[in-house]
């Protein structure tokens, strides 16, 4: 079993759902990716979802579009991403890592190249943004060899049977786009997401975390209720850039938002809205 198969299965276990916060890796300078990793696991993160910069993030709003320029101003290459989890492993051997990001930088790197780099620096997960199984062939072999889950998105608009081609490709979880736009937009529906995810259920067993429009405690609370995983990335990302490189700030404020988040989550007294 991989290792995002065995979080999910010890949360279950203690009847908890997973905290997946993402940050974009480099942001706002290359030696602090590590330090924040590790702040995120403190503040209760149970996987981490780390952004690899790209120039055209299409699926991401402002927000996130603005950690990649800053990073990318530091030319973060896709193997510095990789050499981030390496480090970040020297440390804790336990917590998955999933990369998220773009086709391009795979495909010039190469797929057997970036899976070897992959396995070697413990990376447990891929989410290609825009990768759809249907071109996945290639790439998903060489990850299942790995060990590596990869992961695809679902949306408001996914039918049934997309949903069921998507699971025969797809492990470690699904992530389900709770909106209809781009991250960062919109207020989340939460009675919309639980139809959505009972519709999933019914077609997969993988965990399904919910991602975009989860912004604090509330939502996160709400979310947790009825996925198994709560995916929150612009509200964590902005910290990044109101903290002004206060390297402190950035890690108190995001702790503050996840301790809340995990706080919420675990106790469960929340109403759905």
């Amino acid at each position: 079993m991989s290792q995002l198969g065995t979080c999910f299965r010890q949360l279950a276990a203690q009847n908890k759902k997973a905290l997946i916060p993402f940050v974009t890796a480099g942001d706002p300078d290359p030696g602090f990716t590590v330090e924040l990793m590790h702040e995120l696991v403190t503040a209760g993160a149970d996987i981490i979802e780390l952004g690899v910069p790209f120039s055209d993030p299409m699926a991401d709003g402002p927000v996130i579009q603005a950690a990649d320029e800053r990073a990318l101003k530091h030319h973060v290459s896709l193997t510095d991403v990789v050499s981030m989890v390496s480090e970040f492993r020297r440390q804790d051997k336990s917590t998955p890592i999933v990369l998220m990001g773009y086709l391009n930088p795979v495909e010039i790197l190469g797929y057997e190249r970036f899976s070897d780099l992959a396995e070697a620096a413990g990376v447990d997960g891929i989410l290609i943004v825009d990768m759809p199984p249907e071109e996945a062939g290639e790439f998903s072999p060489l990850m299942r060899e790995k060990q590596i889950d990869v992961i695809y998105l679902v949306s408001p608009t996914t039918n049934a049977e997309r949903i069921k081609l998507i699971n025969d490709q797809a492990s470690g979880y699904l992530y389900y786009v709770s909106l209809k736009g781009v991250t960062g937009a919109s207020t989340l529906d939460v009675n919309a997401v639980a139809e959505k995810i009972d519709e999933i259920k019914t077609i997969s067993t993988l965990p399904i975390g919910v991602g975009f429009g989860i912004k604090d405690g509330q939502t996160a609370q709400a979310v947790a209720k009825i996925a198994d995983a709560v995916i929150v990335g612009s509200a964590l990302v902005k910290q990044v850039e109101l903290g002004r490189q206060d390297y402190q700030k950035i890690k108190n404020r995001i702790s503050g938002i996840l301790r809340e988040m995990r706080s919420m989550m675990d106790t469960g007294n929340g109403s759905i809205e």
